[in-house]
């Protein structure tokens, strides 16, 4: 069982004594890790249907999800949020627009200190609903699934196999090869599927053996589905075949070339089964067969015509030395040794964390928050979520990994500098939720979210410390030039104060304040600064001199917003904590079911609060942004016992249930350079909903009940499915996966394990007793 821990036991973490052992934080052994045998040790197995977590395959172009036979054969035992899809990144379809609808058409007019600007704002859910604009907008380009591959499994009597009848399943994916195998029995007959993905080219291979392939009994289904006007979390529609074609562009033996086309969208797919027979058995679906006992598939999709496949024999060994090379090259942690009781479980989720970020995460174009597995918001990415989806490769030894996304920005540049130029300002403009158009969808949050700004200068430095330093200069320069000229340019000078203001309108990482009061949100205001700084220090390695506009916004930029000694989350609320101490205090929903589970104070009796009911003022909730400034980033502008303060108020009075999978390991990067290690693994290990990691490695998206229509609007597009999962009364879950929650941890195990700069000793993040830390090819944090 996974192991958590409560708001109580982090009250008493920095009172707790430590364990009555120590263990050294760093083995005094100079031999490698054995890099297979820590892999191998968390290979997933599931003897039965695990129906929230059905594991997955790819090469960080396409993702299959697999069912417990290895295909995608059964639906029905598991979560309507986890569809059984093929997804690439390349794999966009937009429905018809006959109306013309532009961006411009979801726009409205908002007075900024005297100008009018445009942006893509709407107040409620329900006023998107009825702007068709709007809804196309945000719905359109949306990602589909290309295909689907399943065993054509026949009873004795012809009739289709039924799961019912399936029996003794064990399934084992084998992370060092990228192998998937399957095995069960039906009408006493055994079968095995053995699933890959390639590696180079956006192909599905299976390898089916039993004595029912060679009866006729077993073959391998191929299917293609249109577009569903339901997107979310399934895109696809099996129930209209007049709505799409498949036309054959060539045949011959043992294979099949197809063109799809749904709508405006075209692209191409090939059946190749070497020796086997393939017939098409219905519009748009295809059977694969073989009078042998064992049926080798592969199905491949591209956006442009298909090069020649390899041979399954070559295909299986590409495929496995593509994950032997993952695995030995870049980084890796190994806990084994630890006398802590957590650190096999950690260990685990860091290895299964890598994994499904190589599959979800290391694309051409930034991923979603669901990646391959299912569709959330259209399947469109949030680029504010990027670096927790992709920052850590370069720390973990795979720049190469994070530089292929970071590309679109290079390729979205002059856009970017166009919607800047539409607000009056300089550089770069980043959108938040976008397809590969890059067309800004329109929200309640969307057009003032700006702490993605900064981004392409975080994740090129990243690069530029990995290695390769002069080439990343000359590829990123102008990108982290242009995002720079933005982030000073967007702050106005408040005469009053002498100092610059961000905001309003703006929307900090922290949703939940209204973008037309708001400003100077805390971390904001830090990660602007330390964005122009180092982009200061690229003009210089460049041997260019600083800029001197840049030096002036600089020297009259703000503090961090503080009051009391507390930092506040943002300036233009100033009695925040006064608030989140009284009526709102651990509590931040109207009402709390009497069956919901309530905190507590440090004592362990319930707080004075819990049976209040206060309304939407009640802001501490969300994420705890204001402490980034000392974890994501070093802390220039940081004062440590002023941090330390605001953690421990943090703890006390925050409802932590609605945080989201990342925040547990952004609040455990600033214990950790607080130099409280102890908290920081307890942070990891927090009790709630979205940091339960499931056997597959992935967390899920969970909303209480009164803010669930804020996050999950399923009039325009998130997909909520109420009353699904094992949540329990008064949540909903909204997703099976949320990958942000896996790439935050490996930035926060490479924070806490390979150290960041500054900062000497070895593994200083975690604590001396209990913790065996061996760490290989990892680079300090900033």
């Amino acid at each position: 069982m996974p192991i958590s821990l409560s708001r109580r036991h982090l009250l008493l973490t920095a009172a707790a004594t430590g364990a009555s052992f120590a263990v050294p934080a760093v083995s005094a052994e100079t031999a490698a890790i054995d890099r297979q045998a820590l892999v191998r040790r968390h290979n997933p197995t599931l003897t039965t249907v695990d129906p929230h977590a059905p594991l997955m395959l790819g090469n960080g172009n396409i993702g299959f999800t697999a069912d417990i036979t290895g295909l995608q054969t059964f639906t029905e035992p598991y979560s309507k949020i986890a569809p059984l899809l093929t997804e690439a990144q390349w794999a966009w379809h937009s429905f018809p627009n006959p109306q013309g609808y532009t961006v411009r058409d979801t726009q409205i007019e908002i007075d900024v200190r005297g100008q009018k600007r445009r942006y893509g704002y709407i107040k409620d859910w329900a006023e998107a609903a009825k702007n068709p604009a709007v809804a196309w907008i945000r719905e359109n380009p949306h990602r589909f699934s290309l295909g689907r591959l399943s065993l054509d499994l026949r009873a004795k009597d012809g009739t289709s196999a039924r799961f019912a009848d399936i029996k003794d399943t064990r399934q084992t994916l084998d992370l060092w090869t990228g192998t998937l195998t399957s095995r069960f029995v039906y009408e006493d007959e055994a079968v095995t599927v053995v699933t890959r993905v390639l590696p180079d080219s956006d192909t599905i291979m299976a390898e089916v053996t039993s004595a029912l392939v060679a009866q006729g009994r077993l073959g391998v289904a191929v299917r293609f589905p249109g577009v569903s006007k339901t997107l979310n979390p399934d895109p696809s529609d099996w129930t209209n075949p007049s709505a799409h074609t498949t036309t054959e562009v060539s045949r011959k033996a043992g294979e099949v070339r197809l063109k799809r086309q749904i709508d405006a969208t075209t692209y191409h797919a090939a059946i190749v089964a070497p020796g086997s027979a393939i017939e098409a058995r219905a519009p748009h679906s295809y059977r694969v067969s073989a009078t042998t006992p064992t049926l080798s598939v592969m199905a491949s999709f591209s956006p442009d015509p298909l090069a020649a496949l390899p041979q399954p024999a070559v295909a299986k060994v590409a495929t496995e030395t593509h994950w032997i090379d993952y695995w030995s090259q870049g980084g890796m942690v190994d806990f084994s040794g630890s006398t802590d009781p957590r650190a096999p479980e950690l260990e685990r989720r860091v290895i299964l964390s890598q994994y499904l970020m190589a599959v979800n995460a290391a694309g051409a174009f930034p991923p979603q928050e669901e990646g391959l597995f299912s569709n959330s918001w259209n399947g469109k990415s949030h680029l504010e979520m990027h670096p927790w989806h992709s920052a850590h490769f370069a720390l973990w030894g795979r720049p190469h990994l994070l530089e292929k996304s970071l590309g679109w920005y290079v390729t979205f540049l002059p856009s970017a500098k166009a919607r800047a130029a539409e607000q009056g300002l300089k550089g770069a403009w980043w959108p938040k939720m976008i397809g590969p158009d890059g067309v800004d969808s329109p929200s309640k949050v969307s057009p003032f979210i700006m702490w993605q700004q900064p981004h392409p200068i975080y994740m090129g430095e990243l690069l530029y410390r990995a290695g390769d330093s002069g080439r990343i200069l000359k590829t990123y320069g102008e990108l982290v030039e242009q995002s720079a000229d933005l982030l000073a340019s967007f702050p106005y000078l408040d005469e009053q104060t002498g100092k610059y203001r961000l905001g309003p309108p703006i929307i900090p990482v922290q949703e939940n304040f209204d973008p037309l009061t708001t400003y100077d949100p805390a971390f904001e205001v830090a990660y602007y600064r330390w964005g122009i700084e180092t982009a200061q220090t690229w003009r210089q390695r460049a041997g260019k001199g600083r800029r001197a506009d840049w030096d002036a916004v600089l020297a009259k930029w703000p503090d961090l917003p503080q009051k009391d000694g507390l930092y506040l989350p943002v300036r233009s609320e100033p009695g925040f904590w006064d608030k989140a101490a009284g009526a709102c205090r651990s509590n931040a929903v109207e009402p709390i079911p009497k069956s919901v589970k309530r905190f507590s104070d440090s004592d362990g009796r319930p707080n004075r609060h819990s049976e209040l009911a206060p309304n939407e003022t009640c802001q501490n909730r969300d994420h705890p942004s204001f402490l980034m400034p000392l974890g994501w980033l070093p802390g220039r502008d940081v004062d440590k016992p002023t941090m330390r303060r605001t953690l421990d108020r943090m703890k006390r009075d925050w409802d932590l249930r609605q945080t989201w999978g990342w925040d547990y390991a952004m609040i455990a990067m600033t214990a950790a350079r607080l130099n409280a290690p102890d908290e920081a693994i307890d942070w990891l290990f927090f009790e709630a909903k979205n940091n339960h990691y499931g056997q597959s490695g992935m967390t899920p998206r969970v909303h209480l009940d009164a803010h669930a229509a804020a996050f999950v609007p399923t009039a325009t597009g998130a997909g909520v499915q109420v009353d699904t999962g094992p949540d329990g009364p008064g949540y909903q879950r909204a997703a099976e996966t949320y990958f942000p929650s896996n790439g935050s941890l490996l930035l926060a195990i490479a924070l806490m394990a390979g150290g960041w700069d500054g900062q000497g000793g070895t593994a200083p993040g975690f604590p001396r007793n209990g913790w065996r830390v061996r760490a290989e090819g990892l680079r300090p944090s900033l």
